[in-house]
């Protein structure tokens, strides 16, 4: 920035994202600033200087910020100068306190597009969020019910999930408020609605397109998608706590999902020996929902005869290598 600048001047103190937490006018140049009162702009930090730095107009016309000979100087990208030249957008550090300054002539940023929906605040997405729930507690428990109905399992049920999903929505709303501003628990709440709605839709579908087409991977590697579903839901999170980087709360979403899955995967081969989620396909549903052809018996007979020998040839390399150790001196 060259040439004159048109006064009042604004000392801005800044938090660690550059966003503004203090703003400060001063009429005129030169700015003193530190810990002492006489100072135009008075510093609350106890690795300041009684009078650490000043600000004055070079003969160029540009702005300078001069170090007043105290002890931890003025930092600029991570290097102590004695004097820097500085402008609306240089952010320097003078103990623990990071700051800028700029002039009225300033040429601020055009205005961000509102894409808040300003009417789906509060109860509106709250209420629907908990119904959301509450039908698929419902409905997941009346699946799975085979006795007689009791009102009180039901209760229970709903109970349990929304207990949960509150528990998450509120940790979520607590970010909010922390780094947003605004709790937006409604919203937390909705976004953890849709995303169990979406699992339960994708267990359903999977079991019985699983099962009713042979389709064994829908059963064996289900998780990674309940994964993926997850990672969308924390992306719906983050993007509803900070707007305004789509890109960087995808690309975490993103990560966070691939760690996801490829935990799953070693947790499978620890346990299993493979990268299934399940030796075999455990889900029976009444066999009219059956579409895909019945094997033959032989076919059948062959593959756990197979079975059974691979099963008794590795027994039989584990009782020949425990032989080994026990026939081994000590």
């Amino acid at each position: 920035m060259n040439g004159p600048m048109n006064s009042p001047f604004f000392v801005e103190v800044l938090a660690s994202k550059d966003e503004v937490r203090h703003r400060h006018q001063v009429s005129a140049l030169p700015i003193r600033i530190g810990r002492a009162y006489d100072n135009d702009f008075i510093l609350d930090d106890p690795h300041t200087a009684a009078h650490h730095a000043i600000v004055e107009q070079g003969e160029d016309g540009s702005l300078h910020m001069r170090d007043l000979g105290s002890h931890n100087g003025i930092v600029h990208q991570g290097k102590r100068l004695p004097l820097i030249s500085i402008n609306g957008n240089t952010v320097v550090r003078l103990g623990h306190t990071n700051l800028r300054v700029r002039a009225a002539d300033f040429q601020v940023a055009d205005e961000l597009a509102d894409t808040t929906i300003h009417g789906w605040e509060g109860w509106p997405p709250a209420l629907s969020g908990l119904a959301i729930i509450a039908l698929l507690a419902a409905l997941s428990t009346w699946l799975g019910d085979v006795s007689k109905f009791e009102a009180i399992r039901y209760l229970m049920a709903i109970t349990y999930v929304l207990s949960g999903a509150l528990v998450w929505s509120a940790v979520w709303a607590f970010a909010n408020r922390l780094f947003g501003g605004h709790a937006r628990f409604g919203r937390h709440l909705f976004i953890t609605g849709c995303g169990m709605a979406a699992m339960e839709v994708w267990s359903l579908f999977s079991g019985t397109a699983a099962y009713a087409l042979s389709l064994e991977e829908l059963s064996r590697y289900g998780s990674h998608v309940m994964i993926a579903i997850t990672a969308a839901m924390v992306y719906f999170h983050l993007g509803t706590i900070n707007p305004r980087h789509p890109r960087r709360v995808a690309v975490t979403a993103i990560i966070l999902g691939l760690l996801g899955s490829g935990l799953m995967l070693m947790m499978n081969f620890q346990r299993y020996g493979q990268a299934g989620d399940e030796l075999y396909m455990s889900q029976i549903l009444p066999p009219a929902i059956r579409l895909s052809a019945d094997k033959p018996v032989d076919q059948f007979i062959n593959e756990a005869k197979s079975l059974k020998d691979k099963v008794d040839a590795d027994r039989t390399k584990t009782v020949s290598h425990d032989d080994q150790d026990a026939d081994a001196p000590e």
